[in-house]
């Protein structure tokens, strides 16, 4: 009986002499999210979006595709930083910079330096105003590039789950990027289209719709109240199409 209970102790001693040295790792190398949110007092990382809460749409239709993707609240217990996206705009193909490229393709009667823009004109999409563009420090401001799925955005709808290159694609993709009026950009911020839409409602369709194929796109899902705005929209353009997503 004395051995057993020897035997026992042992095989006790050994068992927490284990969890010591499992909770001793975890202290010096918290690198999971579940441990540093549990040190930190933090909420529990919410439960893994699956793929299965989206269909395929049967056409483009922004109002189909819109259907076809996942309707969740945001996650805001990822902290988001800008440069976990980008920290500079990259190149393009031409060798130019996204910014530039954007600016050549959106505005017209277009002045080049070498890849830089010099002047142009914008019809702005978002006011609907017609704005000259002089490359300058204290008048470039005057048209900015847009995300038109606000990065923040797009980080709580999915793309905190991105490894750093999609994250960098999709800030860098001319889908998700818009040549608009600085002052437009800055009331839009990081708001989704529960919050805000251009004030040119002739726009606010084909706004909208390339929100939806961001989405689509890059699998990023809509909040509750995102969606029902977005529908309030396309019942006015039912027939309203995608941008680029000839297979969603």
């Amino acid at each position: 009986m004395a051995k057993k209970t020897s035997y026992r102790v042992r095989r006790i001693i050994f068992a927490l002499f284990g969890v010591a040295v499992f909770v001793l790792y975890l202290i010096i190398n918290p690198n999971s999210y579940e441990f540093a949110s549990i040190l930190n007092g933090e909420v529990e990382k919410p439960e893994e979006i699956s793929e299965k809460d989206e269909t395929t749409p049967d056409s483009t239709l922004a109002k189909d595709v819109l259907e076809s993707l996942a309707v969740h609240e945001k996650n805001t217990s990822e902290k988001y930083y800008r440069k976990l996206f980008y920290d500079n705009w990259g190149l393009t193909a031409s060798g130019c910079n996204t910014r530039e490229a954007v600016l050549a393709r959106d505005l017209t009667d277009v002045v080049l330096k070498g890849c830089k823009v010099q002047t142009g004109t914008l019809n702005d999409p978002y006011t609907g105003k017609t704005i000259s563009f002089v490359r300058g420090q204290d008048t470039s401001a005057a048209i900015q590039i847009d995300h038109v799925v606000a990065l923040s955005n797009a980080w709580a709808t999915g793309a905190y789950a991105f490894n750093s290159d999609m994250r960098y694609e999709i800030s860098q993709d001319p889908l998700n990027l818009l040549a608009v009026d600085g002052d437009a950009n800055q009331d839009k911020l990081d708001k989704d289209a529960s919050d805000w839409l251009p004030t040119n409602e002739k726009f606010q369709c084909q706004y909208v719709a390339r929100q939806i194929s961001v989405k689509a796109k890059y699998h990023l899902w809509v909040t509750p109240a995102e969606k029902s705005k977005m529908q309030l929209v396309l019942a006015a353009c039912p027939d309203e199409p995608t941008v680029g997503l000839e297979n969603p």
